[in-house]
């Protein structure tokens, strides 16, 4: 009966391996410490995987890609920044600016993003928009206009606040928007720099304290974070094969243990995402895909074609479970312009919409009726008259 018990077991262990093996599904263990984290694919904003990601909470210097991302747009980069009582009275981690000091906005936004100085923040806010409470308002209004609803900026370096919160998801969009600057990625990749890079200012060197940099393959940024209320927080970006992950852990712990966590619950979700989804060209530009009739036509139907390429990540279990729907007219009337749009394509992955584009028609049709052939016959006729 033992023999029997363990000969079943080994059965069960072993189909289990061969499922996991024909859908390239890793073995992965996926427990993180993190008390909110996720991961998504940045070209498609697709969530890969989550755990409490939409739950508010305090997310600290995590706070400063907002801030890195606002100067970035609505400052110029050589604007010459003078440091204010309230910002050089900023507590650590800072870069120890003096009241009265002068310094570029570039420079600035590299200790920002370097070396996570708070008085630095300070400085940007009142440079950029006049006051700390004013920046801050339009940190929270441009985090709206991205999707991020359940983000509300109240300080502008992540220093724990009132009201001052974000989730995991909406840090994972605001990251993915910054991410398409590339400045605000030159930033984050820098390992280090003395500023000023020019003129005539006091010097700091900068060190990045970004280690997922040097440590996982492909990394290529973002944001560390840490205070007492939210924890040791991380915003992490890979790309690897052409595929650019965003992954965000908050509250990973606190202390020593903490401090460490954030870097092994990030490269585990990094991990977990590269070994199992792939980016999949699933239609392809010009594409074609239906031919519908026409009336009133010389032409009896005009051909369909989808107007761009569908790139997805998906793992291995989902090439099956792809489907394809056409929302087309059953006839169309002449006349048709190539080019035209039609009707549209929608990409379902396990009876859940993933994405549509649009379907055109592949070729102009001239309408061929009774009225329009007399209108013909008579312009001609006025012609030949003149």
């Amino acid at each position: 009966m033992k023999k029997r018990f363990l000969y079943l077991f080994f059965i069960f262990i072993l189909s289990i391996s061969i499922t996991n093996s024909l859908y390239g599904i890793e073995n992965i263990d996926l427990t993180v410490e993190a008390q909110s984290a996720i991961l998504i694919e940045a070209d498609t904003g697709r969530i890969l995987w989550e755990k409490n990601a939409f739950e508010p909470r305090a997310m600290a210097s995590t706070t400063k890609i907002m801030t890195c991302i606002i100067a970035l747009e609505k400052g110029n980069l050589s604007d010459e920044v003078i440091v204010s009582k309230r910002a050089a009275k900023a507590p650590e981690v800072k870069l120890y600016l003096k009241e009265g000091e002068k310094q570029r906005l570039e420079d600035l936004l590299y200790a920002l993003m370097m070396k996570s100085s708070n008085d630095v923040a300070i400085a940007i806010a009142e440079h950029i928009s006049g006051s700390v409470e004013a920046f801050c308002e339009e940190m929270t209004e441009k985090a709206k206009e991205l999707g991020a609803k359940n983000t509300v900026f109240k300080t502008p370096n992540g220093l724990d606040a009132d009201g001052h919160q974000s989730t995991a998801y909406d840090l994972a969009l605001i990251t993915r928007y910054a991410m398409q600057n590339p400045k605000f990625v030159e930033i984050i990749n820098t390992r280090s720099l003395t500023i000023p890079k020019e003129g005539n200012y006091r010097s700091y060197y900068l060190n990045n304290t970004n280690r997922f940099l040097d440590e996982f393959p492909g990394a290529n940024g973002v944001k560390t974070g840490y205070t007492g209320k939210a924890g040791y927080c991380f915003v992490g970006a890979a790309k690897q094969n052409d595929m650019q992950l965003i992954s965000v852990v908050l509250a990973s712990g606190w202390g020593p243990r903490g401090k460490e966590q954030k870097w092994i619950d990030t490269k585990k979700i990094m991990e977990y995402g590269f070994k199992n989804y792939k980016k999949v060209s699933i239609i392809e530009k010009n594409q074609y895909l239906k031919t519908i009739p026409v009336i009133k036509a010389k032409e009896t139907n005009v051909p369909l074609y989808a107007d761009e390429d569908f790139i997805y990540p998906i793992n291995e279990e989902e090439k099956s479970q792809i489907k394809i729907k056409l929302k087309v007219p059953k006839i169309i009337e002449a006349p048709v312009i190539k080019g035209q749009k039609i009707g549209e394509v929608q990409i379902f992955i396990v009876d859940q919409m993933c994405g549509k584009i649009s379907l055109v028609a592949g070729k102009s049709i001239n309408r061929h009726d009774f009225f329009t052939c007399l209108n013909k016959v008579l312009n001609n006729w006025l012609i030949l008259k003149k």
